[in-house]
């Protein structure tokens, strides 16, 4: 006779967890453990259910042993209290305390922290979390007062720990550094002092929103941020950036590279004053007519490179590539064709001709007719494929060019923030909870790059959302021995994917 457990569904939703025996091709209930909506209450009745198993599966015994007693008497006062999910604390917790951030002497940031990156909820959500999960009682107003005071009695900290640690993974090589920014909205319409309608990257032009600016190394490894007003100009914010991380971590004139928004004549003069090198991507269709026509004129192929001579120690670094010809093409039609659909249904009006996007193609025939300019879109033909660099550096043309490619991972950054860690929408409306919202996420950050690590580091198959998601259902028993009165613990058996990240964090951190 072969025994095992079965979950059955009711049809009022409750699971019923049922030892279940086969003999000679019959099957045949032989104990129902319990019922319970409860994950954590199921888990328990397998648990029990395995424990019956393996008692009906023994011989008979004349004498119930000790340690069948022991283990009668230890499960018949478990609760489901006792049964908890560490999973997000024993993986990502481990690797907070390995970058430095336990160095930081506050439970709750470590609670919110974790709970952002296991379960990234609102804070009245992580409440209900940490209660359930951890058995740790939080109060709402407690944690708005520790939201108050988080940004200016711990970002310095959080940022000197991810530094140290960035410096540590580089192997102290910080001289190169990138920067980007992105707008985080609101689910809120009333602008303030720090929140403010303006230019979007997200398309939410009327929400309210801040700039968040990001300086990281080589491989996205984080050095720091600061958040900004969500109506300045992008290219004003670049400087003073610079500067205060550089004095903060005393850094040694660092390349700095950024993307083309960050390209203006007042940055590339204040870097050159201040005796940065820089490598900044090019809005080539601006340059002027002469070299427009040199650039066009030289008809690049695959893989190709040209430079032009700028003025002082600036050159102007053009390359041509096949895949990224093919997607600028694919990119301007699907805006040709979202624009055509647009007057089609008469959404667009006067306002809408300007040079954002693919508006660029519209113009104006009399004082009310808008069409699209077809000519202007066949000529941009020609610059398919084509990118531009600004550089002062003395590096050779592919080295800038691998370089700027290195933008890739600030993006990959935001991407990580916006989607696995749900950066925005941010609910809170003042300034000093929205800093604090911003230093949890940051930190979070450093933790999912370090994991990120390790998974490539061992080879992995596992993705940073599945890591999280295993952690969901690692468990702890917590139970009391009758006679001694101590307090045991055991880690639930995983399954083999939950045990492959368990033993990748075990042997690195």
């Amino acid at each position: 006779m072969y025994m095992f457990i079965r979950e059955k569904r009711n049809s009022s939703g409750s699971i019923s967890v049922q030892i279940i025996s086969k003999s000679s091709g019959k099957y045949k209930v032989v104990k129902t453990i319990g019922s319970s909506s409860n994950e954590q209450e199921i888990l328990k009745f397998v648990y029990l259910g395995k424990q019956e198993i393996e008692r009906i599966s023994c011989q008979p015994k004349l004498f119930v042993s000790e340690n069948d007693t022991i283990v009668e008497q230890v499960f018949s006062v478990l609760n489901n209290a006792d049964i908890r999910t560490v999973g997000p604390e024993i993986i990502f917790g481990k690797i907070y305390d390995h970058i430095g951030f336990k160095a930081i002497q506050e439970d709750l940031f470590r609670h919110l922290v974790i709970a952002r990156l296991a379960f990234p909820l609102s804070k009245l959500k992580t409440i209900e979390y940490v209660y359930r999960f951890q058995g740790v009682t939080l109060d709402i107003d407690a944690v708005y007062r520790f939201l108050d005071k988080l940004n200016n009695k711990l970002k310095a900290q959080v940022e000197q720990i991810a530094f140290a640690h960035t410096k540590e993974v580089l192997q102290g090589n910080i001289s190169v550094v990138f920067y980007d920014m992105t707008t985080l909205y609101f689910e809120a319409s009333d602008e303030d002092d720090l929140r403010k309608t303006g230019f979007s990257k997200d398309g939410k032009h009327q929400h309210p929103q801040i700039f968040l600016g990001l300086l990281v190394g080589l491989g996205g490894y984080a050095i720091g941020y600061d958040i900004f007003e969500g109506n300045i100009s992008e290219g004003r914010t670049l400087i003073p950036f610079i500067e205060m991380i550089s004095k903060k971590f005393n850094l040694d004139k660092p390349v700095v590279v950024a993307d083309a928004g960050l390209l203006s004549n007042d940055n590339i003069k204040a870097l050159e004053d201040l005796d940065y090198q820089y490598i900044i991507g090019a809005r080539i269709k601006n340059e002027s007519g002469k070299i427009k026509k040199q650039i066009l004129n030289r008809q690049l192929g695959d893989g190709q490179i040209m430079t032009l001579k700028k003025p002082g120690s600036t050159r102007l670094i053009v390359a041509y590539a096949t895949n990224r010809a093919v997607k600028d093409e694919y990119n301007r039609r699907r805006g040709l064709r979202r624009l055509e659909k647009q007057i089609k249904a008469g959404k667009l009006t006067k306002s809408s001709i300007n040079n954002k996007g693919y508006n660029k193609y519209l113009k104006l025939i009399g004082d009310v007719s808008i069409e699209i300019d077809y000519e202007k879109f066949n000529n941009d033909q020609s610059w398919d494929g084509l990118k531009g660099y600004i550089t002062n550096t003395n590096l050779k043309d592919k080295q800038v060019i691998e370089n700027y490619k290195n933008l890739w991972h600030i993006e990959k950054a935001f991407r990580m923030s916006k989607t696995d860690l749900r950066i925005r929408p941010i609910y809170h409306r003042l300034k000093h909870r929205i800093e604090a919202h911003i230093c949890i996420s940051f930190t979070a950050y450093c933790i999912y790059k370090e994991l990120e690590r390790v998974l490539y580091k061992e080879k992995s198959t596992l993705s940073l959302k599945k890591s999280a998601e295993l952690t969901h259902n690692m468990y702890q028993i917590n139970y009391i021995l009758p006679e001694s009165k101590h307090t045991q613990s055991k880690l639930l058996k995983m399954d083999d994917q939950q045990a492959e990240l368990y033993q990748i964090i075990q042997k690195n951190f």
